[in-house]
């Protein structure tokens, strides 16, 4: 056994479902039921503890697409794609919020990630070399045109990923800020580095629901925006998997 390899591998149980190659990674639990009612997915268990609940999207004549969460933080988000590759996903989705620290990401505006600033935990032990690792252009470019068919928009840029959300200081907002970070999250630059290491394709669509861009933290976790552009979100998230999922991608 060579020193640097893992004593815990992530694989397939005999009991696990088998699982097509696109899957939505849910962080947000109101989405998470939305997207299982409305395409009566169906819940499967799991002989893992890495994924708190996931369901199965029927299709007929192709592989189920899946759907899985809530998660929170990069730690458990990162336990979770892994269990998602081990099952056989190729291409992960994933919704989540972040906050914003550009005043062009206003409350409801929606953000494309292009790469991640690492200031968690995880990333480190997934060895990649030293670029922040980035999204993959032809999902992301995927979202960016379901978004534009649909009359919406997003910003593309870095994101900076903390797992200490209590310690966002205004040292930390100015350095991330002063590389181009439009926002902040938990688990996008893990999600991304685990990704690139495991050679599979990764894209996000975050949804700003709280700002600090002036070093003021103003929530807007009441804004009717933030949950009218989460929907939508989590519609083009869907619509644009399943398509990869059919072989329909749409381009330009």
């Amino acid at each position: 056994m060579q020193e640097d390899q893992s004593i815990i591998i992530p694989k397939k149980n005999r009991t696990d479902p088998p699982i097509g190659p696109d899957s939505l990674m849910i962080l947000l639990p109101s989405e998470l039921r939305y997207l299982v009612n409305v395409t009566n997915a169906r819940e499967v268990s799991l002989n893992d503890a890495a994924i708190s609940r996931m369901y199965l999207v029927k299709q007929d004549g192709l592989e189920p697409l899946s759907l899985c969460g809530p998660f929170l933080g990069a730690p458990q988000a990162v336990m979770a794609l892994e269990k998602l590759i081990a099952l056989g996903a190729k291409r992960v989705w994933m919704l989540g919020w972040c906050g914003s620290l550009s005043p062009s990401a206003r409350v409801g505006d929606l953000v494309l990630p292009t790469s991640a600033f690492p200031d968690e935990g995880t990333s480190r032990h997934y060895p990649i070399g030293y670029d922040p690792p980035t999204t993959d252009e032809r999902l992301s470019q995927a979202l960016q045109l379901a978004l534009e068919q649909r009359g919406a928009r997003a910003a593309r840029g870095p994101v900076w990923t903390t797992d200490a959300p209590y310690r966002e200081t205004k040292a930390k907002a100015e350095k991330f800020q002063s590389v181009g970070a439009l926002a902040v999250d938990m688990e996008l630059s893990a999600l991304a580095t685990v990704a690139i290491y495991r050679s599979i394709n990764f894209a996000a669509l975050l949804v700003v629901s709280d700002e600090l861009f002036d070093y003021v933290w103003r929530p807007g976790f009441k804004d009717p925006r933030l949950k009218e552009q989460t929907r939508l979100a989590s519609e083009v998230l869907l619509d644009v998997a399943m398509n990869f999922s059919r072989g329909q991608e749409v381009k330009r």
